[in-house]
């Protein structure tokens, strides 16, 4: 029996998305749930996997094609089985991509679908990769991180690149050009807006993080064996502290929607997370009634969705507010973008230990500069200055968190 596979409903803020990989080819052999393609958006990638066991019949949109809601990609054969996918090698032109089938009788099992693909179009050897997943399961970073490791300058692209991506220049030197994926053209977008449509200020100061080093250092372990292996980080005493501010200025917490003024009465804190595929923010909902345990859970839980490409587009919408960490690459100081319609972003940056003036003294000390960036037209001066020097308090005086003072 034929069957149609059809692209996901989408959600309305997102109109349309692009066929990024397939994984099967034409004629091959699939299990229930195996990965057929992935389906890039503005906002995420989807995963598109086999409703039955059967074979992939036909490909109806090839990589790079748009398309929309419940349209029709491919065609599947339930229950069918296909000997020729299984015993002999095949080369199947996908578009612009050509992928190379399994001939190695790798077992699927010990395989994500993107380590599987990469080990056929590199041939290699499943016995020289180590897996860091699951069960020893072999991820596709663990492919990459070998490719890396066993190639050199000298080494020939792989026969799928394709070739138009290199080039001589008129100096004669050699450029790579690759289209921007969309994840990472809608971030320029809203960055650019951001930037144009905004009144935005920053407003800087620095706090001494002694006092949360010290809990951290004093408790991770019982906090860790506590919360099931959820360790203690800064980013939950940021939030937390952040919520405890933003109670105390709504305007912070506030955004604009054309000439109005709006104020949510929740807190709603976005959590930049750097990925393969460009940054993203996932909200975390209703950060107000979580403890730092929780917050943690969800910012871990999102950096392994984060990476594996797995955040759903509704845990990037909303959010009243958002924590940026600088800090984790290195970075001393800088300006954070503010996230529409969001009035304010807070940067953190890298601790650095810093000779401080502290009671008439010189005293070496781990300091950390923070970055308010805030829309003037929303937020006045005496406002963002408060603000930011509520949450250097908090966190200088962790007690006050627990205190609410």
């Amino acid at each position: 029996m034929t069957t149609e596979i059809k692209a996901p409903q989408l959600p309305e803020s997102v109109p349309d998305g692009t066929i990024a990989t397939w994984y099967k080819n034409v004629g091959e052999n699939v299990s229930r749930d195996d990965l057929l393609v992935d389906i890039e958006t503005d906002k995420v990638v989807i995963e598109v996997v086999a409703p039955d066991d059967g074979v992939l019949a036909e490909i109806l949109k090839v990589s790079g094609e748009t398309i929309t809601s419940n349209e029709s990609i491919a065609k599947f054969e339930v229950g069918t089985k296909s000997e020729d996918s299984v015993n002999a090698p095949a080369k199947v032109d996908i578009g612009s991509n050509e992928i190379v089938s399994a001939s190695k009788g790798v077992e699927s099992a010990a395989l994500s679908p993107a380590a599987r693909k990469l080990i056929d179009e590199n041939n290699l050897a499943v016995s020289e990769i180590s897996g860091t997943g699951k069960d020893g399961r072999i991820t596709k970073e663990d492919v990459l991180n070998h490719i890396s490791a066993h190639s050199s300058p000298a080494d020939k692209p792989s026969e799928n690149e394709p070739a138009q991506q290199l080039s001589i220049s008129s100096e004669g030197r050699i450029e790579e050009r690759v289209p921007m994926s969309r994840l990472r053209a809608k971030v320029a977008e809203r960055l650019l807006t951001a930037t144009q449509s905004t009144a935005m200020l920053t407003t800087f100061n620095e706090v001494n993080m002694q006092p949360v080093m010290d809990i951290r250092a004093r408790y991770k372990d019982e906090f860790e064996k506590a919360h099931d292996g959820v360790r203690l980080g800064f980013m939950s005493f940021f939030v937390r502290a952040s919520i405890e501010a933003l109670k105390r200025f709504p305007a912070v917490n506030a955004s604009i929607d054309g000439n109005d003024i709006v104020y949510h009465g929740y807190q709603d804190i976005g959590v930049a997370v750097s990925s393969p595929r460009g940054l993203v923010v996932p909200v975390l909902r209703n950060a107000d009634n979580m403890g730092l345990a929780g917050i943690e859970k969800e910012i871990r839980s999102f950096g392994e969705k984060a990476r594996d490409g797995k955040l759903a587009i509704e845990e990037m919408t909303g959010g009243t507010f958002t924590v940026s960490n600088g800090g984790v690459f290195g970075s001393l100081l800088s300006t954070p973008i503010l996230n529409p319609p969001q009035t304010a972003i807070l940067g953190m940056h890298k601790i650095q230990d810093r000779p401080m003036a502290v009671s008439g003294e010189v005293r070496v000390l781990p300091m950390m500069y923070l970055a308010l960036s805030y829309d003037h037209r929303m937020i006045d001066g005496k406002e963002a200055v408060q603000f930011l020097v509520t949450v250097k308090d908090l966190l200088e005086d962790p007690t006050r968190l627990i205190l609410e003072i």
